[in-house]
């Protein structure tokens, strides 16, 4: 099997980025794993030291999600890249064997979580299609993080979504029922989680149509394996 690398950005996550990388850490698919501390203002850093294993970055002003990831991935070794978010509940690392066994050993191209507490039209579906969570070749990406840098914070998502389908990858879903991401209103109150909902439906428009967010979705489902 080829090399993994995990990339996990992290943003003020210390209450939770523990359980992320105690599933993580020494997971026998995982070669590598790196976390790029955004410019936090709380104890990050000071928790992935906990993990000797894992390789910090820390970076001294927030950039936002899309060049963190960049520099993550910049930094890595891995021919498949294992994209994590630091907020994560519930994982498991035989949540993280099934997302990452098909790429790395062939059977897909793409792998991308579908969590249990995914928005339900996208469990309904079968598709999140902008999950954080998911797997890749390095190749798909590396000739692309200079722009990739440069994309608002959550239009890294879709960007990736559009080179996935550019290349008619096989694309498998993984159900984590049991994973869950805190909706942006449960870590930074009502107003400001609404806030933040708004800014990410509007870094997704900037970076594609309404209209290609919909022929994504639809190339995505296709392309199930």
């Amino acid at each position: 099997m080829l090399n993994v690398s995990c990339i996990i950005p992290a943003y003020n996550e210390e209450a939770r980025i523990a359980g992320v990388l105690g599933a993580v850490a020494r997971h026998p698919l995982i070669d590598e794993v790196i976390v790029v501390d955004d410019g936090s203002t709380d104890a990050t850093a000071a928790m992935v030291s906990r993990f000797p294993q894992v390789r910090l970055i820390v970076k001294p002003i927030n950039q936002g999600k899309s060049a963190a990831v960049c520099d993550g991935i910049r930094a890595s070794r891995g021919a498949i890249i294992l994209l994590l978010d630091a907020d994560l509940t519930g994982l498991s690392p035989e949540h993280l064997t099934n997302l990452v066994a098909p790429v790395a050993g062939g059977a897909a191209d793409f792998s991308i979580s579908l969590r249990g507490n995914a928005l339900l039209p996208w469990r309904w579906i079968g598709l999140d299609y902008v999950s954080d969570e998911r797997v890749l070749h390095r190749d798909v990406l590396a000739g692309h993080l200079d722009q990739i840098a440069m994309l608002p914070g959550f239009g890294l998502e879709v960007y990736m979504n559009r080179l996935v389908v550019m290349r008619r990858s096989r694309i498998k879903v993984v159900e984590w029922d049991e994973v869950s991401s805190p909706y942006k209103s449960v870590k930074h109150g009502f107003l400001k989680g609404l806030v933040g909902e708004v800014r990410m439906l509007k870094h997704i428009a900037e970076t594609v149509t309404p209209r290609a967010s919909a022929h994504q979705i639809s190339a995505m489902l296709r392309a199930r394996i």
